[in-house]
């Protein structure tokens, strides 16, 4: 019999003493670990990469959504939570099974045996996490923070704090007072999951928060550049300008 690494994140105590207490009954699971926020919960996945991952979806500092997005390589994953809105997105993100708390000894045996079936069937989750990036993509859901992973760390930029987007490639570097952050995404993905009446997408190149804007100066025939308050300056398209002048009704 095969056994199942397993890793439990939920930031409430209770809940993974709950888990814990049910896998108790199985002797074909190991328990890996116990963390208790999206943070650590991140680390123990790439670190330890376990066969099955017990995750709550609410967490200080790093949501269970935004810390699968943030995965190296894929795992199973099964959903704990109280909030049942999150039921839908959980299963577009093909979760295994998604436990609303509290839920019973039997519930939780019905969602080990899915998980078992899964493994059995040698059904990879590298399609889970595809699709998980996948939905991220395609929801209509704006967005009110960023997450960037780079080599030791994470950064999390809030909306507000952000200055303007810059196209580079299959990449986007995010401008804020702070500093500057890599993302692999799509401008395409920034322009719709954005609030239109915060950000305009001046340029192929370049997507701006209005409210960054200082002024608009002629360039050369036809083209304009905005200056924003820090000083900074962005090319303007024809499309942009047009654009612009509709959100800032001029």
């Amino acid at each position: 019999m095969r056994t199942i690494k397993a890793i439990i994140i939920d930031d409430e105590a209770l809940a993974r003493d709950l888990v814990r207490s049910y896998l108790g009954a199985y002797d074909d699971i190991e328990i890996l670990g116990e963390f208790s926020d999206g943070f650590q919960g991140l680390k123990a996945i790439n670190e330890l990469q376990p066969d099955l991952v017990f995750l709550d979806v609410q967490m200080p500092k790093l949501n269970g959504f935004e810390m699968l997005e943030l995965l190296d390589k894929p795992c199973n994953i099964v959903f704990t939570t109280a909030y049942n809105e999150y039921a839908i997105k959980a299963f577009e993100h093909n979760a295994i099974d998604y436990l609303l708390k509290p839920f019973s000894n039997d519930r939780f045996h019905d969602a080990l045996n899915k998980v078992k079936d899964r493994i059995a069937n040698s059904v990879t989750s590298e399609d889970q996490i595809e699709k998980i990036k996948n939905h991220n993509d395609s929801s209509e859901e704006l967005l009110t923070r960023v997450v960037v992973k780079s080599r030791n760390k994470i950064d999390i930029i809030a909306i507000d704090k952000i200055k303007y987007f810059e196209a580079q490639d299959d990449y986007v570097m995010i401008y804020t007072n702070e500093g500057k952050y890599l993302k692999q995404k799509t401008m395409k993905y920034f322009e719709t999951h954005l609030n239109p009446n915060e950000f305009c997408r001046i340029h192929r190149t370049f997507l701006v928060k209005i409210d960054q804007i200082a002024q608009l100066q002629p360039y050369e025939k036809d083209h304009w550049i905005v200056i924003l308050k820090t000083g900074e300056s962005l090319k303007v398209s024809r499309n942009g300008f047009k654009q612009l002048k509709q959100q800032l009704e001029i």
